[in-house]
Parts: structure tokens; C-alpha cells; sequence
């Protein structure tokens, strides 16, 4: 049995601080927050299929797309991944472009007799180009996919997941992405997600998430 000292020193000294919630959950339940702590470690701390620097920009965007404002966390991990503010505000700036795409979608499918959905899309799809700057192609439509899921937008969300996946992305990238939805988005709207995942690819537009050989 973990002790609320033991485990709360080990929780501070492996990350650098810690939060309200840690304290409140580890005077309560020291076990679970011990187990909590390990299954953040590997969620989010832990390699997986992204480079430090991936996976911070990833973070900075859906932070932005969640409305999450507790991103400093994640922007001192990326500053110390070797990320600067360049980089860092195009992927903020692909969030934005991904919010973009609710007005351009409303005059697509209120408007049809004069704005087409493909004038539409074309425009949207610019706007994200723009966007990504420094952002490495397929990131970007991982980062964009994203977004989107966290936002419940799920037109635009099939569209980055074709896209990502054409561009090079892998599975284990995709997943690891979408995984981070947990902490700032909850379980039911990474369940959705993943639904609109599996459903491009039956459609045949992009792999399975549950490919066991789309590994790298």
C-alpha cells in the first residue's frame, strides 16, 4: 500500500510539480493516484510512435481545440523538446484553421445555390496549407484530425484522416494522437473518434485503427 507522502514526492520529483488534482486524489487514494501517474507516464511522457517534438505540437494544437488553457505545461515540454515560437504558433494557427471550416461548412450547406461544398472544401483546405507553415505535411493533417475530433466536427475529420494517411501518416500515429483526447476531451469523445475512424476505413478511405499490421 502506497503512503499520500510517498506517492505524492515520487509524483513531484518525476514531473516537477504538481496539481490540484494529484493532491486531492493522493490524500484520498494514494494507490490510485500511484497508478494514475503510471498511466499518464505512458501516455503521454513515454516514446511512442512521435518524436518529443511531434507530440508537444500535437498537444499545443488539441489544447487550443479543447479550450484548454492549462497548455504552460506542455509548452515548457516543448520548449525543452527544442521547439520555438515559430513552430509552435503554426500549430496553434492549424487549430484555427480548423475552426474555420464551421463557417465555410454553414454557407457550403445553407447556401448551396451559390457556394459549393467543393468551392468550399478547396478554400478550407488552402487556408489550412497556409496554416501549417514549418509543420511537416503529414503532422499537419494528424494535428488538423485532431483537432477536429476534439471539436465533434466530424465532416472535416474525415477529410484529414484520408488526407493523413496519404501524406505518410502511420496508424500508431494516428492513435497516439487521438489518445491524448483523454485528458482535456473525456473518454466519450474519443469513443466518437475512433467511431468516425473506423468508419472511413470501411468506407476504404484510410487503414483501419485497429491494423495489426499498419505498425512501422
Amino acid at each position: 500500500m502506497a503512503t499520500t507522502k510517498d506517492v505524492l514526492t515520487a509524483v513531484e520529483r518525476k514531473r516537477g510539480y504538481l496539481l490540484t488534482y494529484h493532491r486531492m486524489i493522493g490524500s484520498s487514494d494514494p494507490d490510485l493516484l500511484a497508478a494514475y501517474d503510471n498511466f499518464y507516464e505512458n501516455l503521454t511522457l513515454a516514446p511512442r510512435a512521435f518524436t518529443p517534438q511531434q507530440r508537444e505540437l500535437v498537444w499545443a494544437a488539441l489544447q487550443v481545440a479543447a479550450d484548454e488553457e492549462h497548455g504552460h505545461i506542455h509548452m515548457r515540454r516543448a520548449v525543452k523538446a527544442g521547439l520555438g515560437e515559430g513552430i509552435l504558433t503554426d500549430s496553434i494557427a492549424l487549430a484555427g484553421a480548423a475552426e474555420a471550416h464551421r463557417a465555410l461548412w454553414f454557407g457550403a450547406h445553407h447556401w448551396n445555390e451559390w457556394i459549393s461544398v467543393e468551392v468550399a472544401t478547396d478554400r478550407y483546405l488552402k487556408m489550412c496549407e497556409a496554416a501549417r507553415g514549418e509543420v511537416e505535411p503529414a503532422l499537419a493533417e494528424i494535428i488538423l484530425a485532431v483537432c477536429h475530433g476534439a471539436r465533434r466536427t466530424y465532416d472535416a475529420m474525415r477529410i484529414h484522416l484520408k488526407r493523413a494517411f496519404e501524406a505518410g501518416a502511420t496508424v500508431p500515429q494516428m492513435s497516439e494522437a487521438l489518445s491524448y483526447m483523454l485528458l482535456p476531451c473525456g473518454g466519450p469523445t474519443l469513443i466518437d473518434a475512433v467511431e468516425i475512424w473506423e468508419q472511413e476505413a470501411a468506407a476504404g478511405n484510410c487503414p483501419s485503427p485497429y491494423a495489426a499490421d499498419a505498425a512501422p
